[in-house]
């Protein structure tokens, strides 16, 4: 079960339970959406920031069902959002009842990502974020959605069967 995920705009990082104090990386990604005004996507710095960690619990980019209204900020339609959250419940092991869905017959928002079922349906975790400026000092040019590389979910793999002898 993945415990964390970090970026730095260089580095996407996410951690498992099991392999305490071991960080799987991959690089950092471009986030997509909508830029404010006056900005445009080449303005952009990589995937940067504290906002996935609401992932790693099951909200966040997990529950935009719950909160259709937010696609006015990071991008896409009502539907992708309700796709989003449903989707998330083939790479996690339950719901967590106390965040319901109403939209979606008050089911529990998907929580605790499982690596080997990211590994084996190739779906990752979405995540919304903000945009930040690639100059320091700048701030949040835009808000969007992000995924991390596949690649920290096959390292972390690697590290599960290493460890467990799997």
């Amino acid at each position: 079960v993945v415990t964390t995920m970090a970026r730095n705009g260089v580095e996407f990082g996410l951690r498992v339970s099991g392999l305490p104090g071991q960080w799987f990386t991959g690089p950092a990604q471009q986030v997509i959406g909508p830029m404010f005004a006056g900005y445009k996507p080449e303005d952009s710095g990589l995937d940067i920031g504290d906002s996935a960690i609401t992932e790693t619990y099951g909200i966040g980019g997990f529950a935009m069902a719950t909160a259709p209204a937010i696609v006015a900020l990071v991008g896409g339609t009502v539907e992708e959002a309700i796709d989003f959250s449903r989707q998330m419940r083939e790479i996690t092991l339950g719901e967590n009842p106390n965040v319901t869905i109403p939209l979606l017959g008050f089911m529990g928002v998907p929580s605790a990502i499982d690596i080997t079922r990211v590994g084996s349906s190739g779906i990752l975790p979405v995540i919304n974020t903000a945009i930040a400026h690639k100059d320091a000092g700048v701030g949040m040019i835009g808000a969007g959605i992000v995924h991390p590389p596949f690649a920290c979910f096959e390292k972390a793999i690697l590290g599960w069967c290493e460890r467990y002898g799997v």
